[in-house]
């Protein structure tokens, strides 16, 4: 009953805006945790943008999560608006770890399963960009939803296989040499599948709020 009062009520739409805000945020984050994944001399100036591209998204969550407070009518759920900007902006988080540990060891240098990762991040930061809009309307768009989570799905499970490649890797690269080295690259390793963990939740968190909603 409270569901079917509340579809008439004005809601305020403005939620939309700003998770698209932050998908973008999210995007050129992923961007640049990429372009600092290809290594070299401008590794440094890649996780600094990384760094900034957190600072706004966490800005950006700020707004959110003041904005649920005040508002009277929303969107979804409550909770579920928090929940999915909260998966979110845990993704940008975990490029910042990674792009922490890599200053903090002075990497330039990266394997090719990373960058490999790099990439397959980026994909996962689009289908995000392209799921956000569509729940402003998830009834017709309820096909297209599944679809972009499936797929967020199918490309988390593509680097946890690029993950365990790397591992070993580094293993038989490094098991005669330099144990630090094999060390730092593991942390890195961890750091990108987290990223696409939390890609993965916010997956769940969609799927979760098109369950409610249809």
């Amino acid at each position: 009953m409270m569901r079917w009062f509340r579809a008439f009520l004005p809601k305020e739409e403005r939620f939309f805006d700003l998770f698209d805000r932050h998908a973008q945020t999210v995007i050129q984050g992923a961007i640049a945790l990429q372009g600092m994944l290809n290594g070299g001399e401008e590794t440094p100036v890649y996780c600094q943008r990384v760094n900034q591209f957190e600072n706004d998204a966490d800005n950006i969550t700020r707004e959110v999560l003041t904005a649920v407070r005040r508002t009277f009518i929303t969107p979804f759920d409550r909770g579920d608006i928090k929940n999915l900007i909260t998966s979110l902006d845990d993704a940008i988080d975990q490029m910042q770890q990674t792009a922490k540990a890599v200053m903090l060891f002075e990497v330039r240098t990266f394997e090719p399963p990373m960058r490999e990762i790099g990439g397959l991040l980026i994909e996962c930061a689009n289908l995000v960009g392209r799921a956000l809009p569509l729940m402003q309307s998830i009834g017709p768009n309820v096909a297209m939803l599944t679809a972009i989570t499936e797929e967020l799905g199918k490309l988390e499970g593509r680097v946890d296989d690029l993950h365990d490649i790397g591992l070993k890797e580094l293993f038989l690269k490094h098991r005669d040499g330099n144990a630090m080295d094999f060390i730092v690259g593991v942390e890195i390793y961890d750091h990108l599948e987290k990223v696409a963990d939390r890609f993965d939740d916010v997956a769940n968190e969609i799927n979760s709020i098109v369950i409610e909603q249809v």
